[in-house]
């Protein structure tokens, strides 16, 4: 992939000619949820631009689907994103959509209001799904004071206090300053001085660090359920040299389906669980490890004491000679699977890019996890007794 600079804005480019499509990207960092001043603005401002023109309204959007054409915003907690796919011989007519729509985005009170309902509807409706409480449980636990406590689609108070206003200053946040495009596919080079010409140039943004709590708090919600629903969390401190090493360490414990350590102890030695997992979430802002389980109600406090043991034991003791060939095995094997198709290898290059690794850490990180030794992962290990203070949110009755 190659990186130029256009206008002081970024531009990475990978040519392509797999299949005959395109796909562009305009990635605006520090602009998603952490960047609203209200619960679900950013979730919000991103469904308006999927409405169409202010002149044409859903017109636009018929005129793009004759041609195949994609072009949808889309908002995460760090990044906003607005991305067009198309076939190569329509990029022409889907850029001057893309310029078409960034001028006049459909800034409506009654497409707001629409879209405001909608929205309430889904919190309301997610307001009965118990794994979905428990999820935001932990998360409000674990961040509490950031942007991160709260579900991206805010809650219905925020959501109605949401104005045209509000959106109008979050869009024109989108701007120069925080931008970088990636277009890859079965086309040249472009130039996107008219779409320089749109967004302002605005200040350059900087990301929070947003720590985990390592307090150890437990939360029990109470529902009407036959189940309870639990998720944990705890610190993880590693380095940006060590995420290898955390990756091969929590697949392992948790994200490696049966033969984990979790799914191990807790669905085939007890029965206390259909599924068992623990991730790493490793971002610009923040990082930790996290799981979840679902058990029965009688089963909740055994399910959490074999959690908080076997994160204990995994730090005190590290893994098998075993365990580290077969979490190789696997992770190694399946690298042509994460590279199959152009989309896999961009996404790939463009998180290398934005995380501020140089092209080919992918693949450098693959040769450190072949050449990880039982005794240097043991150690890393060993050294991250953090991840042992796990806070716990629990939906039960």
């Amino acid at each position: 992939m190659k990186v130029s600079e256009q206008n002081g804005v970024k531009v990475l480019y990978e040519f392509d000619q797999s299949l005959p499509v395109v796909t562009l990207r305009l990635i605006f960092c520090a602009s998603g949820v952490v960047s609203e001043k209200k619960q679900g603005l950013a979730k919000l401002s991103a469904k308006l631009l999927n409405e169409g023109t202010k002149t044409k309204g859903l017109e636009f959007n018929k005129s793009l689907e004759i041609k195949a054409v994609e072009i949808y915003a889309s908002c995460g907690f760090e990044t906003f994103v607005i991305e067009l796919n198309c076939l190569k011989e329509h990029f022409g007519f889907a850029y001057s959509k893309l310029l078409e729509l960034l001028k006049d985005p459909n800034l409506d009170a009654n497409i707001l209001e629409k879209l405001k309902i909608i929205t309430k509807g889904e919190i309301a409706t997610n307001e009965s799904d118990f794994d979905y409480i428990a999820k935001c449980e932990l998360d409000k636990i674990l961040h509490d004071g950031s942007n991160l406590a709260y579900p991206s689609s805010g809650s219905i108070k925020s959501v109605e206090s949401i104005n045209l206003d509000d959106i109008c200053e979050f869009l024109g946040g989108l701007n120069l300053s925080n931008l970088h495009i990636v277009l890859a596919g079965d086309i040249k080079e472009q130039n996107f001085k008219e779409l320089f010409e749109i967004l302002p140039k605005g200040d350059k943004r900087e990301l929070p660090k947003i720590s985990t709590t390592n307090k150890m708090i437990t939360k029990e919600i109470s529902k009407p359920t036959e189940q309870a629903y639990i998720y944990f969390g705890a610190p993880f401190n590693a380095t940006k040299d060590e995420s290898y090493k955390a990756s091969v360490s929590t697949f392992i414990l948790g994200s490696s389906g049966f033969g984990s350590r979790l799914l191990e102890e807790i669905r085939v030695k007890r029965g206390l669980a259909y599924s068992a997992y623990a991730r790493n979430s490793f971002t610009l802002t923040n990082s930790k490890i996290w799981g979840y389980m679902q058990t029965k109600l009688e089963n909740k406090d055994s399910a959490i004491s074999v959690i908080k043991d076997e994160f204990e034991h995994f730090v005190k003791y590290g893994v098998s000679d075993d365990e580290l060939k077969a979490a190789k095995n696997f992770l190694l094997g399946s690298v042509p699977l994460q590279k199959e198709t152009m989309f896999k290898r961009v996404a790939i290059r463009q998180k290398e890019f934005y995380d501020g690794y140089e092209f080919g850490e992918f693949e450098r990180d693959l040769e450190r996890i072949k050449a990880l030794s039982l005794d240097g992962l043991n150690e890393f290990i060993n050294t991250h007794h953090e991840i042992t203070k796990l806070s716990f949110s629990i939906v039960t009755k």
